[in-house]
């Protein structure tokens, strides 16, 4: 079967923004933002960025462009005879269905908030109510249920038309659209009446807000969001690799990704943080920050229910894009390990995440006695935990200990592969510190992660 290639540099980079920009932009960063110390966190979160975002990706890219497989076969054809590296390309499909065991019932919440929000069940609620609607819908398990098969169903469809087709295609449009809303959304949050403060707080790093969030908190947090964000570690960008012409450098390509990543967050910020402080509305709200405080700010602003949609369909836009792209790295690694055609592997694919979904559902509400992590959590703490703190992380940590070692691919063809075409290269001067200071970077906020975690 021959490799499918995308049909645009646009395309890639849209398609692949799209895979980084999702909930972990529009839902997780601003709760991070607000439980991390505001302008505090969004600054380490940015020097994480450039510093191990950029390199882990283009490295991920450059595997995939030179391998044209997926993560499951990608080792099998860089790594010397006999190595165990590809033991990983398991790991990272493990890690992929993983992700999407809770990222689809995420997914579905967005979508049934749309739908609610348009059809007008917010309106003349009060903050308590707004609080209780949530509360009510995460003890529906059938609600749930129907909005998560939506998101698993509607993804296979879109992947089963092909590449270039299907998500090439679709996910254009739908990046398009997400960035025109979020624009408009947020010139109209930033004007709101008393959101100076939520922008202060958003805006200017603050030492005092640093040290009340604990340094070695905001550090660590800040880094993990820096490969949840970029959707690294798991081979989801290798995949986007192996579609890939020559014309352009990795490094490049890594590069805009990453900003058109950042920006969305940073909009996203802008859209919710001078509106809480409009509402008077907690920004440390955790997980529940968008679905709980929102609502309220539009049932309070003129023309608030067609402002709530649209900010619904387009966190909605955001973590489609992002189950697109995971679930063609699904589909490329089954065909590639079993030999299925796109259709097969698309139905086996859709029962099975189906399936895989059900326990986050039923974690709310059925399976709510299951504390993995002690009282107030629930079996999506636990698969976010997994994929957050220790795939993402350690998988990072195999891709550039892969392209950078001889007992890998090794500098040299990782570099060779990563400078073809045009656009930024990566150089020499940069090997020591992605051979020799990156690699223990990564250890070491990984393990103090984990201490940090389980304290």
């Amino acid at each position: 079967m021959s490799r499918e290639r995308l049909g645009s540099r646009l395309g890639f980079i849209l398609l692949s923004a799209g895979c980084a920009i999702g909930i972990g932009n529009v839902w997780k960063f601003p709760y991070m933002v607000g439980q991390y110390g505001g302008g505090v966190f969004v600054l380490i979160y940015l020097f994480f960025l450039v510093i191990m975002g950029v390199p882990i990706m283009t490295m991920e890219f450059a595997m995939g462009r030179a391998s044209r497989k997926s993560p499951a076969r990608m080792y099998h054809q860089l790594e010397h005879a006999g190595s165990k590296w590809h033991i990983h390309g398991y790991a990272a499909v493990i890690g992929n269905y993983l992700l999407m065991m809770f990222y689809t019932t995420v997914a579905g919440r967005m979508l049934r908030y749309f739908y609610s929000t348009a059809k007008g069940d917010f309106v003349g609620l009060d903050t308590a109510g707004v609080g209780n609607y949530f509360n009510e819908m995460l003890a529906d398990p059938l609600s749930m249920m129907l909005f998560m098969a939506i998101v698993v169903i509607v993804g296979f469809l879109v992947c089963s038309f092909g590449v270039q087709k299907g998500l090439e295609r679709i996910t254009k449009w739908m990046m398009l659209a997400l960035l025109g809303i979020m624009i408009v959304l947020a010139v109209n949050s930033s004007f709101m009446d008393g959101g100076q403060e939520g922008l202060a707080f958003y805006l200017k790093p603050s030492i005092q807000n640093l040290k009340e969030a604990g340094v070695v908190n905001v550090i660590v947090a800040a880094m993990n969001q820096a490969f949840f964000t970029l959707s690294l570690g798991m081979g989801a960008m290798a995949i986007f690799g192996s579609y890939l012409k020559k014309e352009r450098s990795l490094m490049g390509e890594s590069i805009n990704i990453a900003l058109l990543d950042t920006f969305v967050a940073l909009v996203s910020g802008l859209i919710i943080f001078p509106a809480c402080s409009a509402y008077n509305v907690e920004v440390t709200a955790g997980p529940p920050l968008i679905f709980v405080t929102l609502p309220n700010i539009f049932n309070n602003i003129p023309m608030g229910r067609l402002w709530g949609a649209l900010f619904f369909i387009f966190l909605s836009f955001a973590a489609l894009s992002t189950v697109f792209a995971v679930f063609e790295g699904i589909l490329a690694c089954t065909c590639d390990m079993f030999g299925w055609s796109r259709k097969k592997s698309c139905i086996i694919n859709c029962i099975l995440v189906l399936v895989l979904s059900v326990p986050c559902v039923l974690g709310f509400n059925v399976l709510a006695g299951f504390t993995p992590f002690g009282e107030g959590t629930n079996i999506m703490d636990l698969e976010d935990f997994l994929v957050s703190n220790i795939l993402l992380p350690v998988g990072s940590l195999v891709f550039l200990l892969f392209c950078t070692t001889k007992y890998g691919w090794g500098w040299k063809k990782f570099k060779k592969e990563a400078n073809i075409g045009k656009g930024a290269k990566v150089m020499d001067w940069m090997r020591g510190y992605l051979t020799y200071v990156l690699p223990v970077l990564i250890v070491i906020l990984f393990v103090m992660g984990l201490i940090n975690f389980f304290k």
